[in-house]
């Protein structure tokens, strides 16, 4: 069962996921695991934006901090100081385009959206900023919840669960009722892949990915982008694990994704034209 029907409010732009669309990751970081270091400047960012719009990509999700296993955690600064002048350029530049950012702060989602995003990412689900969820329920724009079990510093130390699908399923039921409460009308659900998760929990999740959206209803985005899930398995670098997350976005279409976010965009829309002639 797909989610049909299901759009999105983004500040006015409507994003409509009845049919699977693609996020473009922009990290402006230099410690990401792929692509640290690559948009160092004005220049490379509007390159690589203007490249993965012009790709098919429904939304660019900016990130300032990474959140890799082990980061080193930035503080709010340097965060702000790498994101609202890349987003700002970015707008100007591409005004019609959909930004989201990928932050656990409310201070820099507050400080994004008022720039001009129009979706809020969240690795944290409100875990690590107390004032996180109120703020982004005020602020009114749709919503991307991840679970996480632990922090980036330590989640994949020993991760642990007696039944993944049942646990995550469970968590987001909670959070769910949270947000609700808050007003918060738009959320889309990011199961964690590679966020305190063995190699086995990650396929174990995305073999019953079904299992969110029949039990919850609402769409699903998928992050497995060249990570461990890939790479590991295959022993390769994220740089040689194109071929394999091609291979896992379409198991991951065919169980029900609504978002693929990847770095690679050409391909994954290529993905999704396969996919939907296989539905048809």
């Amino acid at each position: 069962m797909r989610v049909h029907s299901t759009s999105l409010n983004c500040k006015g732009k409507l994003l409509d996921l009845s049919y699977p669309v693609v996020m473009g990751i922009l990290n402006v970081t230099p410690d990401s695991f792929y692509d640290g270091g690559k948009l160092i400047d004005e220049v490379a960012v509007l390159k690589q934006a203007e490249t993965m719009l012009l790709q098919g990509a429904a939304i660019l999700d900016i990130g300032g901090a990474s959140t890799r296993p082990g980061a080193v955690v930035v503080n709010e600064a340097e965060e702000l100081q790498r994101v609202l002048p890349t987003l700002e350029v970015l707008i100007k530049n591409f005004p019609e385009a959909l930004f989201s950012v990928d932050t656990w702060r409310a201070g820099v989602a507050l400080a994004a959206v008022e720039a001009g995003a129009g979706i809020v990412n969240d690795i944290s689900a409100g875990s690590l900023d107390p004032k996180f969820l109120k703020t982004v329920a005020d602020l009114g724009v749709p919503y991307i919840l991840m679970h996480m079990q632990g922090t980036p510093a330590i989640m994949q130390k020993h991760p642990h669960y007696e039944d993944v699908v049942t646990e995550v399923l469970d968590f987001f039921i909670e959070k769910i009722a949270i947000l609700r409460g808050l007003g918060l009308k738009d959320i889309v659900l990011d199961p964690g892949f590679g966020f305190g998760k063995t190699i086995a929990h990650n396929f174990t999740l995305l073999k019953n990915l079904q299992a969110f959206q029949n039990v919850l209803g609402l769409p699903v985005l998928i992050g497995i982008s060249r990570k461990s899930m890939v790479c590991k398995p295959l022993e390769i670098m994220p740089s040689e694990a194109l071929n394999g997350t091609s291979a896992l976005h379409m198991v991951a279409l065919q169980q029900g994704a609504s978002i693929l976010r990847v770095h690679d965009v050409r391909e994954a829309i290529e993905v999704i034209k396969l996919w939907s002639l296989l539905e048809k």
